[in-house]
């Protein structure tokens, strides 16, 4: 019998931000139905399901840098929050639907103190099942 099965793409991403604290970074970070503010490539994003930034709700983005699917139409994600740790500055979301073919997307979102306390660093990683079409180096350089 053949073994289909892949190992998991993890990956991990980090940008430094010069000009804020994590204390000013953190309230963007947990805005979580207005990712579109923060990048540009993302045409569109909104909460369709409870309420901003607590855990359960559920936003819709559309339009992203991803290339479309294979039918041609704008890519887009329902992403639901799974937690929010206002302490240690850490927002955790998975991916509930979308037209990408990621399956089974977790994300962890945390803003940490930059080793030379000016600014602050964003730290993204991820674990998602391979996506056909796609590389691992794909997704790290969005």
């Amino acid at each position: 019998m053949e073994n289909n099965w892949q190992e998991r793409w993890e990956g991990k991403v980090t940008a430094k931000l010069r000009n804020a604290t994590k204390e000013e970074a953190w309230p963007l970070v947990k805005d979580f139905f207005n990712l579109h503010k923060r990048f540009p490539t993302l045409a569109t994003c909104y909460g369709i399901h409870g309420s901003n930034g607590d855990p359960g709700c559920i936003r819709y983005c559309g339009g992203s840098s991803i290339p479309s699917n294979a039918s041609g139409s704008v890519s887009w994600s329902k992403e639901r929050l799974l937690a929010v740790d206002d302490v240690d500055l850490i927002i955790k979301y998975d991916i509930v639907d979308g037209n990408v073919g990621f399956k089974s997307y977790e994300s962890t979102i945390k803003v940490l103190t930059h080793d030379d306390s000016s600014g602050c660093m964003l730290e993204w990683s991820f674990a998602v099942d391979p996506v056909q079409g796609f590389a691992l180096e794909d997704l790290l350089n969005k």
